[in-house]
């Protein structure tokens, strides 16, 4: 069976994230509806991240078996066709060998957070961004990202809905960079844990405000204590930026 891997854009505002759920629409599902629409055939869509409610992606990657070869321009088109008005664009196919999966072969996923940083409200950005409305120390922001790279049990960063074994977790960058009023971080590693990104990017949020001073980041780490943690940061500031295999 031919084996395509697909990139994907979308806002996840409307959705209930990218997993199949039963209560409501997911991208996956979409997705999976829209192929069904040209090929007449029921597939399973595995994503390499599963972003939640909210969440959006520049570069989701998925793939999915057929029976029948189709044209990878076909398959692009034709399932962009189909999904239609939904906020979600195919921006590339390809065929891949039968040992490729989305999930389990990715080496590196990399995330990206949005934060305007100004005293007005936001109005074209209010689904796609943090409006954080209390000026941010960014050095000081900038000085403790370097903290969360490398290998660390990140216990004290995960939600309590987390269901992964092992809190441990090897991060290999974590920046965090400003454009006047447009504060951008981003977070790369092999895996996450649930929620990770948010609760880094609270937690550096917080150093910005002057609510938890600098000096304590690696004691929070090293505490393996949610409690002690910054706040999570809203979904909608967030994107799954791309994804390395």
């Amino acid at each position: 069976m031919p084996k395509f891997k697909i990139t994907v854009e979308y806002d996840g505002t409307e959705f209930v994230g990218w997993q199949r759920q039963k209560n409501g629409p997911s991208i996956q599902s979409s997705i999976e509806d829209a192929i069904k629409k040209i090929t007449s055939e029921t597939v399973n869509v595995f994503g390499a991240g599963r972003t939640d409610s909210g969440v959006h992606a520049k570069g989701q990657v998925a793939h999915f078996e057929l029976s029948n070869k189709i044209s990878l321009d076909s398959i692009r088109d034709g399932i962009n066709q189909h999904l239609r008005p939904l906020p979600i664009a195919i921006l590339d196919a390809k065929e891949v060998n039968g040992d490729f999966h989305a999930r389990f072969s990715a080496q590196l996923r990399s995330y990206e957070y949005l934060i305007i940083n100004r005293r007005s409200p936001l109005t074209l950005y209010k689904n796609q961004a943090w409006g954080v409305f209390k000026q941010l120390n960014i050095n000081a922001m900038k000085k403790v990202a370097i903290n969360f790279e490398g290998k660390h049990d990140f216990n004290g960063f995960r939600s309590i809905d987390c269901q992964a074994s092992s809190s441990i977790k090897t991060i290999q960058s974590c920046t965090v960079k400003k454009n006047k009023q447009y504060i951008v971080i981003n977070v790369a590693a092999k895996s996450f844990l649930h929620s990770q990104v948010r609760i880094i990017t609270g937690t550096l949020v917080d150093v910005g405000k002057g609510k938890i001073s600098p000096t304590n980041i690696k004691k929070i780490i090293e505490s393996k204590d949610r409690s002690k943690a910054g706040t999570t940061a809203p979904a909608h500031g967030l994107y799954l930026l791309k994804v390395e295999y």
